[in-house]
């Protein structure tokens, strides 16, 4: 079957290498959300995100419905959510967010990927003004009108309204993510995701080699199970 089967054999254990991954964060997404708020996402509207955007990333029905009834259980552990900010090589700033159950393992792992992948953990907080906290969502744009949509959102925090791949990407305020979840809501609009990241305030440009240096340590701490997102701010 030779090099090309084998190639495509890769990619594929890769992509459902990134399912898997992307289906456990979200697993804990979920399982927090039900913690903090109980499990009826019609009065629970971080429970309501959560599954919005398990579905976003074909999340099975049957997981989705287990993360809940788990998480209702007195047995279900907690999540404690913790931020750890450090540097790559070549100075590249980089935020790590964390769900986790046992704080010592998850801070000793994240000190071992920032060192063996060249880099260093610094203090907390001691990179958060590089970053803005930004509610990004994402709707289909076939059979919207991007400048009327504009229009309609501004009242409910819109910052900034794009269209990529085939979405519509809706920018807006840390502070107005609830308000502009409402606002999308109300209007019947379908959101395939919604999210606060961290968007980097400036961006430094690297050589080839010295990105894929980067890129080795951000893989290495998107791969481990304690971490949710990992931000950085590489051109």
């Amino acid at each position: 079957m030779g090099r090309a089967f084998e190639f495509r054999k890769a990619r594929k254990f890769k992509r459902w290498d990134k399912m898997s991954k992307a289906f456990t964060r979200l697993g804990k997404e979920i399982v927090m959300a039900v913690k903090e708020s109980g499990p009826n996402p019609d009065t629970n509207s971080r429970l309501r995100t959560a599954i919005q955007n398990a579905k976003g990333v074909n999340m099975p029905k049957d997981r989705i419905e287990a993360a809940i009834k788990r998480a209702s259980s007195k047995e279900e552990k907690d999540y404690e959510e913790v931020v750890y900010e450090g540097y790559a090589p070549h100075g590249i700033a980089v935020v790590v967010e964390c769900a986790t159950d046992n704080l010592n393992r998850t801070v000793a792992n994240v000190r071992m990927h920032f060192s063996k992948g060249g880099g260093s953990l610094g203090k907390t907080g001691s990179l958060d003004f590089m970053f803005d906290r930004k509610g990004i969502f994402k709707i289909p744009a076939e059979g919207i009108d991007l400048e009327e949509l504009e229009l309609e959102l501004i009242d409910f925090g819109a910052e900034d309204i794009y269209e990529h791949e085939g979405e519509i990407i809706i920018e807006t305020g840390f502070t107005e993510f609830g308000t502009m979840q409402k606002g999308l809501e109300e209007k019947g609009l379908e959101v395939t995701s919604s999210e606060v990241q961290r968007i980097p305030t400036t961006r430094t440009e690297l050589t080839e080699e010295q990105e894929e240096e980067v890129m080795n340590l951000i893989e290495r701490l998107e791969e481990d199970d304690d971490v949710q997102a990992v931000y950085h701010n590489m051109q």
